[in-house]
């Protein structure tokens, strides 16, 4: 397995190839400013002490508070934590919100927990992070197996110790505890906006064939999307296998199907493939949004897609960015087509802090000027700088953080 923060440094490296950046300034980007682990005691419901690891990556908040999910995984690398910190600060500053970047959770399966001892474990987490935490400190959000209700629990838990009421401490919250319009679909409706704009740049015509690895939050919501706007859904996939109709998949009847049926495979119409085919097939638009390292040097050569759309984490390796490039296939980065959470998270930070609530459509608005206006950006420094669109996103991106630190 590709160690995730090994990637991210050899993609930090790729970029200041391109842009000389002060050496001082990468090698402080290249380790996170801080690491936590905490121990969380919790009474089990049958009366046994667990004892569980909790941890929190800070990475640079040079910009503004650290800002990043929290993920509840029994097998979670701190590699892993580390790269996906790093990327949160670039992917705030690609985008231009005033965050940092950050990234936690806890080691734990969620599954094999009662609600009851959920709710202790998060709030034991909230205890033992309440020092580095707050609205101006450090301000996570959801993540891998974590819900608006685990978010509300640790609101709550932060508002008992410091009195601080706001929920500011935490995006990702339920609606009546002071959660965002658009939070749920955010991530998808960005990176479509970065689609919209960038589609034309490269000769993609409304109407193209798209294929969608994994159905999940960001998956089956651009798979909405896109069918909404026109896209043909050729292909989607779970972790348990992928689909293809040739003909078309409407997203909304394959939801219906796999909570029915507990599966994709069978679905009307369609045949099976697996997660490995379905990257290799012909379509116009390959959305990796599942897991990282899904694209590397062994079946880069093979992606017939015209142009990719990185809605997972890190799902392309430097290897197979090397390859697709030279291959003449625009990869827009993760950085900014999936900043679109981040984006909507910052802005329900803003209005817990102005005790403010704005419509779905306001969210949406600002969303999509704010993206249109950085994919723009980062195509034009693509071209004036004669590199990929993850390099020219990385540049726009240390600029920024370069500034803040004073470089």
């Amino acid at each position: 397995m590709q160690n995730p923060f090994e990637n991210a440094l050899t993609q930090l490296k790729r970029a200041a190839a391109v842009q000389a950046f002060p050496e001082a300034f990468i090698r402080r980007l290249s380790e996170p400013n801080r690491q936590v682990r905490i121990s969380i005691p919790v009474e089990m419901d049958d009366g046994r002490l667990e004892i569980f690891e909790g941890y929190r990556v800070e990475h640079n908040n040079a910009r503004g508070p650290y800002k990043g999910g929290i993920r509840y995984h029994h097998d979670t690398d701190i590699n892993e934590v580390k790269a996906l910190a790093f990327w949160m600060t670039l992917k705030c500053a690609v985008t231009n919100i005033p965050m940092g970047g950050g990234k936690g959770g806890i080691t734990v399966d969620p599954k094999k927990l009662s609600k009851t001892e959920l709710e202790k474990l998060s709030r034991g987490w909230a205890r033992g992070m309440a020092d580095i935490l707050g609205p101006k400190k450090d301000v996570p959000a959801p993540d891998v197996n974590t819900t608006p209700e685990i978010m509300d629990w640790i609101a709550d838990e932060y508002a008992k110790i410091t009195g601080d009421a706001s929920g500011a401490v935490i995006t990702g919250k339920t609606l009546a505890n002071g959660g965002s319009e658009g939070r749920g679909t955010a991530t998808a409706q960005g990176g479509y906006y970065v689609f919209d704009m960038l589609r034309k740049k490269y000769a993609i015509a409304e109407g193209a064939t798209v294929v969608i690895q994994g159905f999940g939050n960001a998956g089956g919501h651009a798979a909405e999307i896109f069918a909404k706007n026109g896209y043909k859904i050729i292909a989607t996939s779970d972790s348990k296998g992928g689909i293809v109709a040739e003909a078309g998949i409407d997203p909304k009847a394959l939801e219906s199907w796999k909570k029915e049926n507990g599966t994709l495979a069978g679905f009307p119409g369609s045949r099976t493939i697996t997660n490995a085919e379905l990257l290799e097939l012909e379509c116009d638009v390959l959305i990796p949004a599942a897991l990282e390292s899904q694209l590397t040097a062994e079946n880069a050569e093979r992606v017939k897609a015209k142009f990719i759309l990185e809605l997972a984490n890190g799902p392309t390796t430097p290897e197979a960015d090397e390859i697709l490039y030279k291959r003449g296939i625009p990869v827009v980065p993760d950085i900014l087509a999936n900043s679109g959470g981040v984006t909507v998270s910052t802005f329900e930070w803003e209005q817990n802090l102005k005790g403010e609530h704005w419509s779905e459509a306001d969210v949406f608005g600002k969303l999509k000027e704010m993206l249109e206006g950085e994919a723009y950006l980062i195509h034009e420094k693509s071209v004036s700088a004669k590199t990929d669109l993850r390099r020219a996103a990385f540049i726009v991106a240390l600029e920024r953080v370069a500034k803040a630190m004073g470089y």
